[in-house]
């Protein structure tokens, strides 16, 4: 089909133009291969009997075997809705908790007036939760932290813990407060610090901790003490701004219930599963997609 793409990070591969261009490409191939897309219908209702037996408010299908690729939660401004996990649940298949992944993370009320001047602002930091990390862009916005490395970091983060976040991942501020202290020592910090952070990152952490003064007031023991605030900024999010703006959803149908081979319900014969209905959560970079698709693949080759 002859879809440009690039390689982000090793793995990561994204469309050079619009993603409509996938969908173009799977409505190619489902012509191709004789597929018939039903849509503007709802379904009712699922049963199975000698075969399993979908009814519409349109139409009533009968098939040997029924494929769930539903998807999940996210992005229920084009339809997103726990349908598949409800009739995973009425064949009594488990499903692990849902929540929003790969989605942005939300300031508490007191960290809006903290920070929320700082929107618009993107740096490479490291985000942290507890041993997991990510270093990446990192975007500051009105209602809290964006960018990469905290969408990543969202499908680890538990609700209520904090996150910590290294803003100079490539720099050792100490070390470098101290050298600006024998080379510049009448410069304010605020100055030496715009040539490693945007100008309104530097000034807002500098004023918050009463630390905007000449480097050559700086100990040894103050200039660890501001390392830390930059290295280690610890922040507890109030939350993440949900499934709306979330890319996927972690948690859905426990895989020990279906077959690892053909994604075929191990209780139900002939009651399939694939894609994002599952609990499977993939990094950025195409790895969801890809689930989707080997999954299709592979119960397809049973069905």
């Amino acid at each position: 089909h002859d879809i440009a793409y690039h390689e982000k990070a090793p793995g990561q591969l994204f469309c050079n133009d619009r993603a409509h261009r996938i969908v173009d490409l799977l409505k190619a191939e489902c012509k191709a291969g004789g597929v018939t897309i039903k849509t503007g219908c709802t379904v009712k209702k699922i049963e199975r009997k000698e075969a399993f037996i979908v009814q519409t408010d349109s139409a009533t299908y009968t098939a040997a075997a029924l494929v769930i690729a539903t998807g999940g939660l996210s992005y229920p401004g084009v339809g997103a809705t726990g349908f598949g996990y409800e009739i995973a649940a009425q064949f009594g298949l488990a499903v692990t908790p849902c929540r929003p992944a790969l989605v942005p993370l939300t300031y508490q009320p007191a960290d809006v007036k903290r920070y929320g001047s700082l929107s618009g602002i993107s740096i490479i930091a490291a985000a942290a939760a507890g041993s997991t990390s990510f270093t990446d862009a990192i975007l500051f916005t009105h209602k809290g932290l964006s960018g990469p490395a905290i969408l990543q970091l969202s499908s680890y983060w538990t609700p209520g813990a904090p996150i910590t976040l290294d803003l100079l991942p490539h720099l050792r501020l100490n070390e470098a407060i101290l050298k600006w202290k024998s080379e510049r020592p009448n410069a304010a910090l605020k100055t030496l610090l715009r040539e490693h952070l945007p100008e309104r990152l530097a000034h807002c952490f500098l004023d918050l901790h009463g630390q905007n003064r000449p480097v050559r007031q700086f100990t040894e023991r103050d200039a660890v003490a501001l390392a830390r605030i930059f290295h280690q900024w610890q922040i507890q999010p109030g939350g993440t701004e949900g499934y709306g703006k979330a890319e996927v959803t972690r948690g859905g149908i426990d895989t020990r219930e279906l077959s690892s081979k053909t994604f075929e319900s191990r209780k139900v014969p002939g009651l399939y599963f694939i894609g994002e209905v599952l609990d499977v959560t993939g990094w950025l970079g195409g790895f969801n997609f890809q689930w989707a698709w080997t999954s299709g693949h592979c119960a397809g080759l049973f069905v």
